[in-house]
């Protein structure tokens, strides 16, 4: 495993011949996907956690971006997102003197189309009348680590350290995790929030249903509200995932840092079997 999730390649040549709509007041950046980023299920195809933190990344470097933070962030994963060379770019779609709204897309240049593409709003940066806590009566401290099953890759799942509070990978049901993911890209540090993007999308897995070893929970796609910036490495999932009587499940979470929640994200699954 290596210590970041990409590595940076530079500014393409060519802008990506993006097609998910206009790209003009792009800026975009090219980058080489680590061993990392592989999911558990092929060395080929990445986790959606860090495609998410990628995506959150080129928003936050938007110039319209400063002094504002995210409120809500949506991921639609448009197919399986190599691990290989990606191209990220961003732009602002709806701007405004209170709120705005910006989009960022992953391309894929060898395939030669868009993998992952996301939306965020983005809301002035001051003091509310909230309060942060209450803390979450446990820390990363009191969880411990647990095994992954024997089918699965390494890649994300080494490359993220585990430590569980209740439930397990291998339990179907709810799970309570903290989690410290590696640094998004290498030779930068990695925001609060790109960091919380690259560890929530693990809910479906923390809290599987059914037994992962028989059963598939394939996300499409990631929203996640909000509430405060994340302080610290530590990301904390308190999750759960119901099922319907066809092929859609939901799972959501709550994400904690060690302060109190910070986030809440959904997901719709495909859930197939094996």
């Amino acid at each position: 495993m290596t210590s970041c999730f990409y590595t940076p390649t530079g500014t393409p040549d060519d802008a990506p011949d993006s097609t998910c709509g206009d790209t003009s007041g792009q800026s975009s950046e090219g980058f080489l996907a680590t061993s990392s980023t592989a999911g558990p299920w092929a060395p080929g195809a990445q986790h959606g956690g860090p495609p998410a933190g990628l995506l959150l990344r080129a928003i936050e470097r938007l110039p319209e971006a400063a002094d504002r933070v995210v409120g809500r962030f949506t991921m639609e994963l448009l197919g399986p997102v190599p691990v290989g060379p990606l191209v990220s770019s961003a732009r602002l779609e709806r701007p405004g003197r209170s709120v705005a709204m910006a989009s960022s897309v992953l391309h894929d240049p060898v395939a030669g189309r868009d993998v992952a593409s996301a939306r965020a709003w983005l809301f002035p940066r001051g003091t509310g009348p909230g309060e942060v806590g209450p803390a979450p009566g446990h820390g990363p401290a009191s969880g411990v680590p647990r095994d992954t099953p024997g089918s699965w890759l390494g890649g994300y799942t080494d490359a993220v350290e585990w430590r569980w509070v209740s439930g397990s990978v291998t339990e179907a049901g709810p799970g309570v995790v903290w989690m410290r993911a590696p640094d998004l890209v290498e030779g930068e540090e990695t925001s609060p929030l790109a960091r919380l993007m690259t560890c929530i999308d693990s809910a479906s897995g923390a809290s599987a249903a059914l037994d992962v070893r028989e059963w598939g929970f394939l996300n499409t796609e990631l929203t996640v509200h909000v509430l405060r910036e994340p302080v610290g490495e530590w990301v904390c999932l308190d999750a759960e995932t119901h099922l319907g009587p066809g092929s859609v499940g939901i799972a959501t979470s709550t994400a904690y840092d060690e302060l109190g929640p910070v986030a809440r994200s959904s997901q719709a699954l495909l859930v197939v079997p094996r």
